[in-house]
């Protein structure tokens, strides 16, 4: 559905709602972007004789990513707020005396009507310095909104814009729609979006609710303002990944009471990545003692959502001198998201594993590098099932990033069936591209990184429904050790009496007490 406001024909048609295609946002920083100077405030600590201090990793956050960054203390013990959103609005400038030169050159082409409202619409969003604003898109919890946005200045009272469309002539016809609040004009808006195809009740009751926040955020001047083009589109078809109107930390599995007794020595970290146009949120456990002068290796595990709740029994093994310090960092999602959500998963850790892994290695680690003294060669980054799928990738094609955060690697169940079902046909999975892991050996020849492969003996089972003729979860793993032994890579394979995800808490405690063994 689409509404033009028009303020001149010269101006290229403002168009409030965006075309339904999905762009995939900025270039990859891999080789185009640059590096920002900029460090936090814990990344001044002293150095300490024993421990040199770590070189920071290259950090290629853009200047708006750089700034959604929130570090504070854990909230996921607290009551959910609902009412709380982000709300992101996109703001386009112009000289508004041009804007109103291209009126007068086009008065031609307007209804009187039509005409006098673009001026004055031009005049009460302009400023003092003649800059004329508008917003062009606008975003609730990183979920795109469409409609008619409100304008730059509003604060409540009158809504009108410029309805464009063709005539049965084929011309072009331009019509002033007034409303004398926010109500009136939802209920039209209500009305209109059930005409469109594929319309349903509780999508435009949906869709509503998140232009009502819009409109009250901008009234309150509580959003962010967004550069131009920093976020990719999003398509009026897309399937929303979030509910901005949940809270879904109901859904991360943890023992209350164990976190409530380390929540002191958790940072609880927001942060925004553009290409993705996801809200991601970091958990960083910091073992006994902590001592911001020494170098600690990570153990970074994905899906946060259930293993943070991993995280008080492996720094209790730490407490218990059964395993080294290190630092335990988890990566899930704002609670907007349903982290658990196979959709999510299916699309951040299997499709768009190339633009996760970019923002792993040159936007999280290296803000983690600025923050706290990282031993990379020793630190270890785990993924399970199509988080398997994207520790894989991570590690054969690390030799394409200058950042290195990682020397180890634990591939677990990794759902490498997963790649050749594209029921949508929105991605290009490239399965091939991963059985011969990206081409890693043609490039090089020796894996410097140490792997640890693990599954459940019984799972392959549990997705029996969904090989289609490939491999099953434990042939995919099993073809994987064959070709790492194949190139005398440092690998270690083991299955657990378990399936496809039991076996989890074992492993890692298991895997912190042997990688890890504590200092004699």
């Amino acid at each position: 559905m689409k509404k033009i406001v028009i303020f001149a024909l010269s101006l290229t048609m403002i168009i409030s709602a965006s075309s339904c295609s999905k762009s995939s946002g900025g270039s990859s920083s891999i080789a185009s972007a640059t590096s920002s100077s900029e460090t936090t405030s814990d990344s001044t600590a002293a150095v300490s004789a024993e421990t040199p201090a770590p070189k920071p990793l290259q950090n290629f956050m853009i200047d708006y990513e750089r700034s959604c960054v929130k570090k504070h203390e854990l909230t996921i013990l607290d009551e959910p707020d609902k009412e709380a959103h982000t709300v992101r609005l996109e703001v386009r400038e112009y000289d508004s005396q041009q804007i109103l030169a291209n009126i007068e050159n086009d008065k031609e082409y307007y209804t009187d009507e039509v005409y006098q409202f673009n001026i004055d619409n031009v005049k009460a969003n302009t400023n003092s310095e003649g800059v004329y604003s508008f917003f062009s898109r606008a975003f609730v919890d990183g979920e795109q909104i469409f409609g008619v946005l409100p304008d730059f200045n509003y604060n409540g009272g009158e809504i009108g814009y410029i309805n464009g469309y063709q005539d049965e002539n084929g011309n072009e016809i331009l019509e002033l729609k007034k409303f004398n609040d926010l109500d009136e004009y939802c209920d039209y808006e209500w009305e209109e979006m059930q005409k469109q195809e594929g319309a349903s009740v509780t999508r435009s009751n949906y869709s509503i609710k998140k232009l009502k926040i819009v409109y009250e955020a901008v009234k309150n001047g509580t959003y962010e303002k967004i550069p131009e083009g920093v976020l990719p589109d999003q398509g009026w078809n897309t399937t929303p990944i979030v509910d901005v109107f949940d809270d879904h930390r109901k859904e991360w599995e943890f023992d209350r009471e164990a976190v409530s007794a380390i929540k002191d020595s958790i940072d609880e970290i927001e942060m925004y990545d553009a290409e993705l146009n996801t809200d991601f949120l970091v958990h960083v456990v910091l073992p006994p003692n902590y001592d911001k002068n020494k170098a600690y290796p990570v153990l970074f595990l994905t899906d946060a959502v259930w293993r943070f709740g991993n995280t008080p029994q492996l720094r209790k093994l730490m407490e218990n001198g059964e395993a080294s310090d290190v630092i335990l960092v988890t990566l899930g999602y704002n609670y907007k998201i349903d982290g658990a959500g196979d959709y999510i998963r299916f699309a951040h850790l299997l499709c768009d594993r190339d633009l996760t892994t970019d923002f792993i290695t040159n936007n999280l680690m290296p803000y983690l590098s600025e923050n706290y003294r990282i031993d990379y060669e020793n630190s270890t980054f785990f993924g399970h099932s199509n988080g398997g799928v994207l520790s894989h990738n991570m590690l054969f094609k690390s030799d394409q990033f200058d950042n290195q955060p990682f020397g180890r690697y634990i591939i677990g169940s990794p759902a490498f069936w997963g790649l050749y079902d594209d029921s949508n046909g929105r991605y290009i999975l490239n399965p091939e591209q991963c059985v011969n892991d990206y081409d890693y050996f043609t490039r090089n020849q020796e894996l410097n990184k140490k792997v640890f492969l693990c599954g459940g003996s019984q799972e392959d089972v549990d997705y029996i429904t969904s090989y289609n003729g490939h491999d099953t979860t434990l042939e995919g793993l099993e073809h994987l050790k064959e070709r790492l032994e194949s190139h005398d890579a440092d690998v270690t394979y083991k299955l657990y009496d378990s399936h496809h995800y039991q076996y989890i808490p074992e492993m890692l405690e298991e895997y912190l007490k042997t990688e890890y063994p504590p200092q004699k």
